[in-house]
């Protein structure tokens, strides 16, 4: 059996699972997760996470496997894959690796890259120079010492910008340093890269329906039971489109159809961040879209095959 390899990406509510699915009926296959907010344990309705129905008809792997107490890097991500993409070879069933984690699919496509881990002093010196310099002065402060980040990082992207003077600060040599010497450890597998193109007005439909099937669900209610855990601010989980909202909601700040629309308008400008992302890191990537999804498969096995 040849190692082949599929990476099906696309913008949230595009309808990945649903063609995972049906990837891995017809060609044998397992799916593995690589979104990385499906990770988390505690969020199984904001996160749309495959529900029972959809995990019965194929294998799933690293969807709720982790607390969101702990913190999970790329790195971590990547580590739990290569265990599962093993499996997957002993029992003959091909991977199919769906997300729309745009970092996660680099840690396959182009390799992750060896920077010794940062310990957590450096890191609140930085995320504290941060906050008193404001992401602006902190962004010169970064250039002076890392020049090679011009035009790579933008001033206002704030998380890559505190990565990048954590990495300089640490280790001396430029996060982009770092990155060049980088390798896939995956060159010799046969991998079919497939990324979900779907037009805007189609995907906005598609949000607003997800979000009120979210509140049929009882989404509120998972965010009080996230809320019990009485976690600090700064964990990535906080970062999930609908908990700050709803907490919003929860207080009184806001009403309920406010609510819903902030959930809407957030997560059509994520969407809107995959697609850029797509298009500057995904560029040899096959994509591809139908409304018929019976084409859309058919299209998508023929770039397998």
């Amino acid at each position: 059996m040849s190692k082949k390899i599929i990476l099906l990406a696309g913008p949230t509510a595009s309808g990945k699972s649903k063609l995972a699915i049906q990837l891995a009926k017809k060609l044998n296959g397992e799916i593995i997760n690589a979104d990385s907010m499906q990770m988390y344990k505690e969020f199984l309705i904001l996160s749309s996470r495959p529900n029972k129905k959809e995990t019965i008809k194929a294998k799933h792997h690293l969807y709720g496997v982790i607390s969101v107490k702990k913190h999970f890097s790329a790195g971590d991500w990547l580590k739990l894959v290569k265990k599962k993409i093993k499996l997957c070879y002993k029992y003959k069933k091909i991977p199919v690796i769906v997300g729309g984690t745009g970092l996660y699919f680099n840690t396959i496509t182009k390799g992750i890259s060896k920077i010794p881990s940062i310990d957590s002093q450096t890191r609140s010196k930085v995320r504290n120079l941060f906050k008193k310099l404001g992401y602006k002065e902190f962004y010169k402060k970064l250039l002076n010492l890392d020049p090679k980040v011009k035009n790579k990082i933008l001033p206002s992207d704030s998380q890559r910008s505190q990565r990048a003077y954590e990495v300089i600060l640490k280790t001396k040599k430029s996060l982009f340093d770092w990155i060049a010497d980088t390798k896939s450890d995956f060159i010799n597998f046969e991998i079919s890269k497939i990324y979900i193109d779907i037009p805007r007005d189609e995907l906005l439909k598609k949000i607003y329906l997800r979000t009120e099937l979210m509140f049929k669900k009882k989404c509120i209610k998972e965010v009080k039971k996230f809320n019990s855990l009485k976690l600090g601010n700064s964990l990535s989980a906080n970062k999930l489109i609908g908990v700050r909202e709803i907490n919003a909601y929860l207080k009184g700040s806001i009403s309920l159809d406010q609510c819903k629309e902030l959930i809407n308008i957030k997560t059509r400008q994520y969407a809107k961040r995959q697609n850029t992302w797509a298009r500057g890191h995904m560029k040899n990537w096959n994509k591809l879209y139908s409304k018929d999804f019976s084409i859309l498969l058919k299209k998508t096995l023929k770039v397998i095959s």
